[in-house]
């Protein structure tokens, strides 16, 4: 893959030695008390310490962008990224969780959302409604863009669990045949990954065989969820022992929010797990 989001991720990869993405769902009810009493700039230099406290642990940061519009924080979104960016030389990829799934004109604004107002590195995608949905995100070629595929929810086999036939009349799942696409229909200029979540190991190991080697999978599910690191980066990894990206929020963000030293236990958290990750890549 040749893209700059790509390049970008496998060089903090290595250089960090790390597998490890920190969420940034500021839940402002969870925040420290002392960031509590002005919501844009109190979420704003919650998730920069946070960030100054992990950016030597991680391969990319990815903020939920509902917990900052369902607040009106939307300008501290695009500050927290503008610092990411400017603090660490763009060397740290930040994508951005939005989920979004339209057509037309309404998906390329979303697109221009994603990558040109808050500037993300690559962004979270929807892709039920089909290849003219994705048609938008795709024309930003140097940006990453990542499919649900098998998500970490429980509800999620209400759909892309159930038994389609493919081409040749045999019977997959629905995630399966979106792992299908993205390694060929979808994936025009080598910048597509897919969402599947650690929660689902044995689905994570079938998508890697679907995809191959080079597309980055981001696995959502570690920590607060429940997933096994152990088995999610044994089923997921490339043979080169990369290609996911292991993404922990809610352990991390608030593993003490009860006191000022919540980054330091925050980085305490990361560091743990970043080090099970690293065991189990071995």
């Amino acid at each position: 893959m040749n893209t700059s989001f790509t390049a970008k991720l496998q060089q903090i990869q290595q250089k960090n030695n790390s597998l490890l993405c920190v969420g940034l769902d500021p839940n402002f009810e969870k925040l420290p008390e002392i960031f509590q009493k002005d919501l844009e700039n109190g979420v704003v230099d919650f998730c920069c310490k946070i960030v100054d406290a992990t950016a030597d642990l991680v391969c990319a940061y990815k903020p939920q962008i509902a917990y900052f519009s369902a607040i009106g924080a939307e300008t501290a979104l695009e500050k927290i990224i503008a610092y990411i960016h400017q603090k660490y030389n763009g060397k740290i990829p930040v994508i951005l969780d939005a989920k979004r799934g339209d057509i037309g004109s309404t998906a390329e604004q979303y697109a221009k959302e994603a990558f040109e107002r808050y500037q993300a590195d690559a962004v979270t995608v929807n892709p039920y409604m089909g290849t003219d949905s994705l048609e938008s995100w795709f024309k930003y070629t140097n940006k990453g863009v990542f499919l649900l595929c098998r998500t970490s929810n429980v509800g999620g086999s209400d759909l892309q669990f159930l038994d389609i036939k493919n081409d040749n009349g045999e019977q997959q799942k629905i995630y399966q045949k979106v792992a299908e696409l993205a390694a060929s229909k979808w994936n025009p200029n080598e910048q597509t990954g897919l969402v599947v979540g650690a929660t689902f190991p044995q689905e994570l190991k079938i998508v890697r065989k679907i995809v191959g080697d080079e597309m980055p999978l981001l696995v959502p599910g570690i920590g607060a969820q429940g997933g096994d690191i152990l088995q999610t980066v044994q089923s997921g990894q490339n043979s080169k022992n990369l290609g996911l990206i292991l993404n922990s929020s809610r352990a991390i963000l608030f593993a003490d929010n009860t006191t000022n030293n919540f980054d330091k236990v925050a980085r305490s958290v990361a560091e743990k797990t970043l080090q099970e990750i690293r065991l189990a890549q071995k």
